[in-house]
């Protein structure tokens, strides 16, 4: 397989800032160097998921996404090809999938849940990194964004986090912190771990500095 990219994964709690930070750090690069990869894309279909012992359906689980779809795109991109999916709605009715096209670049960055447990694309990875903050920090977080973007109400959230999330961090994800490279801690902001991520790629990956976006 022609490996010309540096692939990084970014892995973390929900609400401990991946999304933000995988955002930051793609827009401290060259516009064209980056490509951006979500888990949540990988997502299977509502009616494909599992139920707790309440009737709820719970997300935060490895079978909840595709894992095995998500490593054969990253070894398409790794090999310089293209791919196009459609986006992961979280079930909002009335939203409409995009198309997400992932081209191939010299960085490609991955983030999700369930991007360490899952050991093929574990493997894949030349950098781990692993994104933390408190409990407290990521039930707040997560209690204002699923609230904002996926119009829960806190009941809900709540029981989602308690019964859930805390779960699937304790199982699927401190498991393999020590696996990391990098530990970046979001209690309050991650800027100086951008700038330091930022120098680490621009020299490893040979980016060159001429198309910067600042």
């Amino acid at each position: 397989m022609h490996r010309g990219a540096y692939l990084v994964g970014v892995a973390g709690g929900s609400g401990s800032g991946k999304t933000s930070l995988v955002r930051a750090l793609r827009n401290s690069l060259p516009a064209d160097s980056v490509c951006v990869v979500s888990q949540d894309d990988y997502y299977h279909p509502k009616e494909m998921q599992a139920v707790d012992p309440n009737g709820k359906v719970n997300f935060d689980l490895p079978t909840a996404v595709d894992l095995d779809g998500l490593t054969a795109d990253l070894q398409r991109l790794l090999s310089g090809r293209s791919i196009q999916k459609k986006e992961y709605t979280f079930n909002q009715e009335g939203r409409e999938p995009g198309t997400i096209e992932l081209r191939p670049a010299p960085v490609i960055l991955v983030e999700g849940l369930f991007v360490l447990h899952h050991e093929p694309i574990r493997e894949l990875f030349d950098l781990r990194v692993f994104i933390d903050a408190s409990e407290s920090a990521q039930l707040d977080r997560r209690l204002k964004r699923d609230a904002k973007e996926r119009g829960y109400g806190s009941d809900e959230i709540l029981y989602q986090w308690e019964n859930h999330v805390l779960p699937a961090y304790r199982n699927y994800l401190l498991p393999y912190r020590h696996l990391c490279d990098l530990h970046v801690v979001n209690e309050l902001g991650f800027e100086r771990a951008v700038k330091v991520l930022r120098n680490h790629l621009m020299h490893t990956a040979g980016v060159s500095e001429t198309s910067a976006v600042h």
